[in-house]
């Protein structure tokens, strides 16, 4: 049996794409229990290819790598396109869940990432450029404005060019 180590690439390997991962938030959640309290972690993670693809992922551990990596599997199967036209969205679009309100708007090449905390990062994810948005909602919960921003951007319809016919 020979083995080679330098082989040369076959034709039609392509490179797997590359995902980048934030967390988001990190928070020490416990239950009580006959025993005492259960400690426990919970991890959001966003993970986004900065080319259109972007998703959201929590889970629980026992310790902060273990949730952390849970966290991280979950969002890379939560993953939904995201239609991106020059650099910025197709159209406003505003979505809610649970208290948490968001309103995304497309704006010009330039004009950059007008957005706070939890839709900034999901943008910078996902490959958006140029947007502007708001939280409309009154609650500063990370969770329940990712998963509001992750509804609104599944909203977007893709852009097309719309023909004028005379009938």
């Amino acid at each position: 049996m020979v083995i080679r180590r330098n082989q040369p690439k076959e034709a039609g390997f392509e490179k797997r794409e590359e995902f980048e991962s934030k967390l988001l938030d990190l928070a020490r959640v416990a239950h009580t229990r006959a025993g005492g309290k259960k400690l426990r972690f919970r991890a959001i993670i966003v993970t986004g290819n900065k080319a259109g693809k972007v998703g959201v992922g929590v889970a629980s551990g026992l310790d902060v790598a273990q949730a952390i990596g849970k966290a991280t599997f979950q969002s890379k199967r939560n993953l939904i396109e995201v239609p991106i036209v020059q650099d910025s969205i197709p159209h406003e679009v505003q979505a809610k869940f649970g208290p948490a309100k968001v309103l995304l708007r497309p704006q010009r090449r330039g004009r950059g990432l007008v957005a706070g905390g939890t839709v900034r990062i999901i943008c910078q994810l996902s490959g958006i450029k140029n947007i502007s948005s708001k939280i409309l909602g009154r609650t500063g919960n990370k969770l329940n404005n990712a998963r509001a921003t992750i509804k609104a951007l599944k909203k977007l319809k893709h852009a097309t060019t719309r023909t004028t016919s005379n009938s």
